[in-house]
């Protein structure tokens, strides 16, 4: 691909294209842990953190955004998706607000970070069970068989009654998955 102008002197080419763990850990030597929390914080609350953290982030996703296409929720997203790799517990609370974006694809990658990470989030996962969007109800399910507890089986029961199959194979998945953790729970 050609040198793009957008693309600020000091972001490495060859990056772009790796996977996001391994965007992330570069960005990470380029930052420091810390820098790369708080830019990716700053990105789910909708400011911007500069073209070279955004293609950190979002690869050749973000080059797209950088060249003109729509920026919709993407950065938020990809902020989000970086504290799989990379974290501190000052992003709990973000992490936990990103279940009431408006953007439907940020609200399920917060329920992969919360599954992820471990993060005790019971409540506001069996809220998702009214969300409009089928694979949100779907990675919330997962994600609480993933932090629940035994008390929260019966409410991730719900999630079986579900309309749409791939919520209710979610939900099963959660139960199993609750009661790997707790042999004790029926």
């Amino acid at each position: 691909m050609p040198e793009n102008s957008q693309q600020g002197p000091s972001f490495p080419q060859a990056t772009l294209d790796l996977p996001v763990a391994q965007r992330i850990a570069k960005a990470v030597e380029h930052y420091g842990e810390a820098e790369v929390v708080a830019r990716s914080i700053s990105l789910m609350d909708g400011r911007y953190e500069g073209e070279e953290f955004l293609l950190y982030v979002g690869g050749e996703h973000a080059q797209g955004i950088l060249n003109g296409a729509p920026v919709l929720y993407w950065p938020e997203l990809w902020g989000l998706r970086a504290l799989q790799h990379v974290w501190s517990d000052t992003a709990i609370s973000p992490v936990l607000e990103s279940l009431k974006n408006p953007a439907w694809r940020v609200r399920e990658m917060g329920c992969r970070v919360i599954a992820s990470r471990g993060l005790p989030a019971a409540d506001e996962l069996l809220a998702l069970t009214a969300d409009g969007t089928p694979r949100v109800r779907a990675a919330a399910a997962r994600a609480l068989g993933a932090v629940g507890n035994p008390d929260d089986l019966e409410g991730l029961r719900a999630f079986t009654k579900d309309p749409v199959l791939e919520v209710r194979r979610s939900a099963q998945q959660g139960i199993d998955a609750l009661r790997s953790r707790f042999p004790s729970t029926r």
